[in-house]
């Protein structure tokens, strides 16, 4: 019986928390850059004394969906796609650095080149500052260059290129704020291979339909784990009163 209040229990809850993650990646079906999180089930013997014939269930985080999603052509001068692999470094407020496919990028009061949410976008030579007045182009290669719009006609002049990333998948890591980090805590050397789209932004990569489905399913998993428990307590009533008629 215990053993089946074992796997039961741990299944549900373990069901609960998938659902849970399910449910974030499609609250963040339209935010930039998202890489939907992906979650699945193992089961781990329980070491105790005599047979192992107990087993509990566990959620086994194996990462994200790093495929690309849909690029969105905006128009707007800050805005920057990333086309293929490749990442974004950014610098967080402890100087260290954390990489992001979100490019709605925005200049800060100070001119200094910031995500939308804050963080300083990483340049090859140090922060990128945009001077006040100019118009902005971003190259395929990262490039940062504006043209100002006082003087016609105008030299177009070079800011910075953004530091482009292309580390391995499994060296990655998620964090709370969305970011994801080199497992180590080491910064990945910029790759010149990797090319952005500016005037564009690249939406979330979660499929709204495939959530939902796998939402339907783990609610009917957590029905069965329920009936089963449902189960194994009429089982133990019903041996209760054998025991006890004897």
């Amino acid at each position: 019986m215990d053993r089946l209040i074992y796997t039961v229990a741990s299944g549900a809850k373990h069901v609960l928390e998938q659902q849970a993650t399910t449910s974030n990646n499609l609250a963040n079906l339209n935010t930039t850059g998202f890489r939907a999180q992906l979650d699945t089930f193992r089961a781990v013997p329980v070491q105790s004394e005599g047979l192992p014939t107990r087993a509990f269930v566990v959620n086994n985080t194996i990462g994200a969906d790093f495929s690309s999603g849909p690029l969105q052509m905006t128009g707007r001068d800050l805005d920057v796609a990333v086309k293929g692999p490749g990442w974004i470094a950014v610098q967080n407020a402890d100087g260290t650095e954390a990489y992001t496919r979100n490019g709605a990028l925005q200049a800060s009061p100070n001119g200094v080149l910031t995500t939308a949410s804050g963080q300083t976008i990483m340049g090859e030579g140090g922060p990128i500052t945009i001077p006040p007045d100019v118009t902005v182009t971003v190259g395929g290669d990262g490039t940062i260059s504006t043209i100002s719009n006082a003087e016609r006609p105008a030299a177009p002049v070079i800011l910075g290129r953004l530091k482009l990333v292309n580390p391995d998948q499994n060296n990655l890591t998620r964090g709370d704020d969305g970011l994801f980090r080199m497992k180590d805590g080491s910064s990945a050397p910029a790759d010149p291979a990797v090319r952005v789209a500016g005037g564009a932004l690249e939406g979330s990569n979660v499929n709204a339909v495939d959530a939902m489905v796998s939402m339907i399913g783990l609610a009917r998993s957590f029905d069965t784990q329920m009936s089963l428990l449902k189960n194994a307590e009429n089982n133990a009533a019903k041996a209760s009163q054998i025991l006890a008629l004897n």
